[in-house]
């Protein structure tokens, strides 16, 4: 999806929000809404609240103050039972990929299945496999253990696990931290296929530029206890603030814009090159 597509209305909305830890204020009036169908990435320096801010809108932690709302419903106010149906319709990918070390690859795809929907095993055992085959991991690490696994098939098992439920919206923090660079290219283009073909909304933290710049339909970038810019990459390298012209514009920046333009170089040929089709005519009146 690019900036300027159309995207659907509003599935977070956070409005005058607060966050404190003792007397640290971390959020001080934030406001901030991820819209159906785009990739809405956070960043900000170490302090800003990145995580923080995923586990509110996540529920699993409250606001000293404001509103949380996901899918028209204000999280921060609601009660156990209807937490448990709304994680219905999100997933989570935790920077580590959080597996559960005692269950199989299996077993912690299952889990969402077992304790949110309580399917029978025979419907459970075809969604893994499924989910499995959608993220790219062969069914024969279905009965491996975590410790068995490389950091590359921990982050597709957790994907898959993230994708049990068939969730409308994804949340992903640090989603290729201590990937090498191929493996690294690999996911971003796995997510990149997923968001496209189910339709997803996503909210991803990531502080890696190339991940950034090839997944973001926006930006929101977190300095100062609230959000300080907010729009397409293209916009957020305009801002003048001292944060995005040492993240955005330092060496590494430089280099993954190298990389985004190049890229958007090559859609824009493939694109003039492909074939042109003669619309349909309409058909002749009768005489």
């Amino acid at each position: 999806m690019k900036p300027d597509e159309k995207v659907g209305p509003a599935v977070v909305e956070i409005e005058g929000l607060w966050t404190k830890f003792g007397r640290t204020v971390v959020h001080q009036d934030l406001n901030l809404e991820i819209y159906g169908g785009e990739i809405l990435s956070i960043v900000g320096g170490s302090g800003t609240g990145k995580t923080v801010l995923l586990r509110q809108m996540l529920g699993l932690e409250r606001p000293a103050r404001g509103c949380v709302k996901v899918f028209g419903e204000d999280i921060s106010e609601a009660d156990a039972d209807q937490l448990k149906r709304m994680r219905n319709h999100w997933g989570m990918l935790f920077q580590q990929g959080a597996m559960y070390s005692a269950l199989t690859v299996f077993d912690n795809i299952a889990l969402p299945m077992r304790e949110l929907r309580a399917l029978p095993e025979d419907v459970i055992y075809d969604a893994v496999l499924l989910k499995m085959n959608m993220v790219g991991l062969g069914v024969e690490h279905a009965k491996k253990m975590p410790s068995d696994l490389s950091g590359g098939m921990i982050k597709r098992a957790s994907l898959a696990r993230a994708l049990a439920l068939e969730p409308q919206l994804l949340f992903l923090d640090e989603p290729t931290a201590g990937l090498d660079p191929d493996l690294s290219d690999a996911f971003v283009a796995l997510i990149q296929s997923l968001h496209r073909e189910l339709g997803l909304t996503v909210v991803m933290v990531t502080h890696d530029l190339d991940t950034l710049f090839a997944l973001s339909t926006r930006i929101a970038v977190l300095a100062e206890k609230h959000v300080i810019a907010l729009g397409p990459t293209r916009d957020i390298l305009k801002v003048d603030h001292p944060f995005i012209k040492q993240f955005f514009l330092g060496a590494r920046g430089q280099r993954a814009l190298e990389v985004l333009e190049e890229q958007e170089h090559v859609r824009a040929q493939e694109h003039a090159n492909l074939p042109f089709k003669q619309p349909a005519q309409a058909n002749e009146p009768e005489n």
